[in-house]
């Protein structure tokens, strides 16, 4: 038993957005799809314990979930129309221009990620369509109510029905802007588990962190040519291969200086290390999320923190600030000037900030560090009092409370 729901499970996670891509193909319809998907997966776990395992699960799964369209659609159309009968029970009509690339997959991902919905709908559709992440477990991860949820969803299904977006991957010429789009979705759900913004879930989401690395390592096998989307993957890794040492017993966020390096996962750093190799010898100018990969290599590869490499860090990010001049970049730029060229001339280029990052906690927290190394404890105190007034969980609460209750 233990092993078929083992089975069972691992057949969710490869073989749902196989299954709701075949059926969204055939019957043009998310809501139909998503439902005989998940029927079958139902059928799944009633028959199989009983029955025993199918011999290519993949297979019985897309079966299973398309006779239940088909009952779906009888029941609701009970009309004596022998010509639909034969197209339900018969699919036989050839199979449309797929675009750059031929994967059914591929082209679930991409309506879901279509760029007329607003992002926040991309991420739920995303995880439900593509993830199988259930409706309340994607509630749960966004701190939104389940009800709310499930209407974002419902909504997003119906405006792609009714604007007639075209389940498809998009023209060669069109895929980069598109994969951009992709992967700035999986990139927000890494995010979100990776250090979550709201002061009531937990602050590492280990579980977000892995569906945006599987779904992301899905987008590489069915896009291996491209720059970002293995630049995101080698990130996401060297990210989360320092997920266990980042908090502490007691709850409290432990900054990368303050990190046991013996504690972070050498594989996953051996993984991430060898995609920025490769697209190093790919000899092709890389986009923001290889630099940033790039960046993370730097800091994975020092034994100590007093072993980084600080002049190739800041190089790697004068580079990104051409491609992504965004004033948390110049921040992040900031902190590795410091160590070159010393906190005060670090704190001139953070001050520079503040009409930008007012409202963001990372920026009071690196003026606080600076004001701190400098010795102005009473503005370094104040600059933590902001950071802690706008910190997005406990444990980075825990962390700047601590460090400025050790002022002087």
């Amino acid at each position: 038993m233990v092993d078929v729901r083992e089975t069972i499970t691992q057949a969710h996670h490869e073989e749902w957005a196989r299954v709701v891509a075949a059926l969204t193909r055939r019957f043009g319809d998310l809501d139909i799809a998503e439902e005989a998907a998940a029927e079958a997966f139902a059928t799944a776990v009633e028959r199989w314990p009983a029955d025993g395992v199918p011999p290519n699960p993949g297979a019985w799964l897309t079966t299973t979930a398309n006779r239940k369209a088909i009952d779906r659609l009888r029941r609701e159309n009970k009309r004596d129309d022998k010509h639909m009968e034969a197209q339900l029970v018969y699919d036989d009509d050839p199979p449309e221009p797929l675009g750059a690339i031929d994967d059914e997959r591929l082209r679930l991902i991409f309506t879901c990620c279509h760029p007329a919905l607003a992002m926040e709908t991309r991420v739920a559709l995303t995880l439900r369509m593509v993830g199988g992440l259930t409706v309340p477990e994607i509630a749960r991860a966004f701190l939104v109510q389940e009800t709310a949820m499930g209407q974002r969803i419902t909504r997003a299904k119906a405006k792609i029905k009714a604007a007639r977006i075209p389940y498809r991957v998009p023209s060669a010429e069109d895929l980069p802007a598109r994969v951009s789009g992709v992967l700035a979705v999986l990139f927000l759900v890494f995010n979100e588990g990776y250090l979550a913004t709201g002061p009531d879930a937990d602050p590492v989401r280990h579980d977000l962190t892995a569906e945006a690395i599987r779904l992301t390592r899905l987008i590489r096998a069915l896009l291996p040519d491209d720059g970002e989307v293995a630049g995101l993957l080698a990130l996401m890794l060297l990210i989360e291969a320092r997920r266990t040492a980042r908090v502490s017993a007691s709850g409290e966020l432990v900054p990368l200086d303050e990190q046991d390096r013996g504690a972070w996962d050498a594989a996953l750093v051996a993984e991430g290390h060898r995609l920025v190799r490769e697209r190093l010898a790919a000899g092709v100018a890389p986009g923001r999320y290889q630099i940033h990969a790039a960046i993370n290599a730097v800091h994975t590869c020092a034994r100590d923190i007093r072993d980084t490499d600080w002049s190739q860090v800041l190089a790697l990010y004068d580079q990104l600030v051409h491609l992504d001049p965004s004033p948390i970049v110049a921040l992040n730029r900031a902190i590795a000037l410091a160590e070159l060229d010393g906190p005060e001339v670090a704190l001139a280029a953070v001050d520079r900030l503040e009409d930008k990052l007012a409202g963001y906690h990372a920026y009071h927290a690196t003026r606080a560090d600076l004001l701190r190394r400098l010795g102005r404890s009473q503005q370094s105190r104040a600059a933590y009092d902001e950071a802690i007034e706008l910190a997005g969980n406990t444990a980075e609460t825990a962390y700047l409370t601590r460090r400025r209750d050790q002022l002087g």
